[in-house]
């Protein structure tokens, strides 16, 4: 168990630039952007966006773009990939993407991978055109790194990374079970583990990683940060009936119908079945959805539970001045533990 308080962790936002019904990618964006500002202003820690592919409702397919599009809204917050799925690319266009990045931007580009395809399997294919490109995961990161640093490989590389050579971006591993968890320990890399969507792993692969990890020129001890989805209103009542949005993003899911992101409803009962709703909690069920008192109390149970050196929020919520109010009541829960303690 962690002695760990709110106060003592940072806290980031996951934006999946959401494509609510009837508005366009490019609502998205400058919604996003308008995002990013508000979270710097509040003191969240960096701001990832997340590459999905076929997805009506998420407009972050060409994520390098679209980081360079906040980076160039803001001016201190950290902005990366939360991640980018590697198999999907060569890993020499990554290390330029992020080398131009981290020119532009310096000192604030992270760059997450992950090795899912960030979409299904036509999709995947449509990218890849070779499925069996997400085994050679490991291969592919050496790829990556060495570009960023020829030094760390024998002989001379013959092919070189302009611009990304000799620079320092941060990489994390992010993973959604224990594949990812045991090489980012291995490799001594920063883990995130993505609890928004896949709870009942999130232990397991924090033990994995913690025990495999080994200290390198990165990091000396281990360091974790968390998925968490956020839906935080001034009462209970409003934050249930916001994520009822959520909700039916999952159900277009799991029904293999994904859209844009939907209003509201009052009841989801009346659109899933049993089997749908038990499946849909499950995968949600590490979800912290309340008033600001609720969520101080579960954003502390699982800090508890994991031991998190960071936490990363997403709040895929319909309104957008909903979305800025949910973070805001974070800002203040972390920064305000007494008032929320009452």
């Amino acid at each position: 168990m962690s002695r760990k308080q709110l106060k003592d962790i940072k806290y980031s936002v996951l934006d999946l630039a959401p494509i609510v019904s009837g508005s366009t990618a490019a609502d998205s964006f400058k919604k996003s952007l308008d995002l990013a500002q508000h979270v710097e202003k509040w003191g969240y820690h960096r701001f990832w966006v997340a590459e999905h592919h076929n997805m009506p409702g998420i407009a972050s397919s060409a994520t390098s773009v679209l980081i360079g599009y906040i980076g160039a809204g803001t001016s201190t917050i950290r902005v990366g990939s939360g991640g980018i799925m590697l198999p999907n690319h060569a890993p020499l266009v990554i290390a330029e993407q992020f080398g131009t990045l981290e020119s532009m931007y310096p000192g604030r580009i992270d760059l997450g991978l992950g090795r899912a395809p960030g979409s299904d399997q036509h999709t995947a294919f449509a990218l890849r055109r070779d499925l069996r490109s997400g085994h050679d995961f490991p291969e592919q990161l050496d790829e990556l790194r060495a570009y960023f640093d020829p030094s760390s490989v024998a002989g001379q590389m013959q092919v070189r990374a302009v611009p990304g050579e000799g620079l320092h971006i941060p990489i994390w591993l992010l993973g959604s079970s224990g594949f990812s968890a045991q090489l980012a320990g291995k490799l001594g890399l920063p883990f995130a583990f993505a609890s928004h969507f896949s709870p009942e792993y999130t232990i397991p692969a924090l033990n994995l990683y913690r025990e495999s990890f080994q200290p390198s020129d990165v990091l000396s001890e281990p360091y974790v940060m968390v998925g968490v989805n956020v839906i935080a209103a001034d009462t209970n009542e409003k934050a249930r009936w916001l994520s009822t949005s959520h909700q039916q993003s999952f159900l277009s899911l799991i029904r293999n119908r994904p859209s844009q992101l939907q209003p509201p409803i009052e009841s989801m009962e009346q659109l899933w079945t049993s089997t749908e709703k038990m499946a849909i909690e499950k995968q949600l069920g590490s979800s912290v959805v309340g008033s600001p008192k609720m969520v101080k109390a579960k954003l502390q149970n699982f800090l508890d539970e994991t031991g998190a050196d960071e936490m990363i929020i997403n709040s895929h919520i319909y309104d957008h001045e909903d979305r800025l109010r949910s973070y805001e009541i974070v800002k203040e829960v972390w920064n305000d533990e007494e008032k929320f303690s009452k």
